[in-house]
């Protein structure tokens, strides 16, 4: 049977699961309140931190689903987006508009990468 690693447990969810090299990370937000543009930049920081901590980085992610609370925020999203995404590695993506956990939240990705 293959190991599975959770990291950082809760009652609800683990922010990374770990399953036959693969990482699959929870749905992150940034400081609440705060711009598309800062919220965009938090989220990607702690992503960073999460697929480094799990023995990857972004040129080895997968699969990104990025959920705005508006479209109308899909450029100012992007800006940040394509400025992070390191040329040459962009992963398969998909954006949508959803109402998030609260009207303060305006952008929460999820990612799924490989290990290596």
């Amino acid at each position: 049977m293959p190991d599975i690693t959770r990291v950082d447990t809760g009652t609800r969810m683990s922010q990374a699961v770990n399953h036959n090299g693969t990482i699959y990370l929870a749905g992150q937000v940034g400081t609440a309140g705060e711009s598309v543009a800062r919220q965009t930049e938090d989220i990607l920081s702690k992503i960073d931190a999460l697929l480094e901590q799990n023995g990857s980085d972004k040129t080895r992610i997968l699969q990104a689903t990025i959920w705005l609370a508006s479209m109308k925020d899909f450029a100012e999203m992007n800006e940040v987006w394509d400025a992070w995404v390191a040329p040459g590695h962009a992963p398969a993506r998909a954006c949508g508009e959803s109402a998030l956990a609260t009207p303060e939240y305006t952008v929460e990705i999820i990612v799924v990468a490989a290990t290596g």
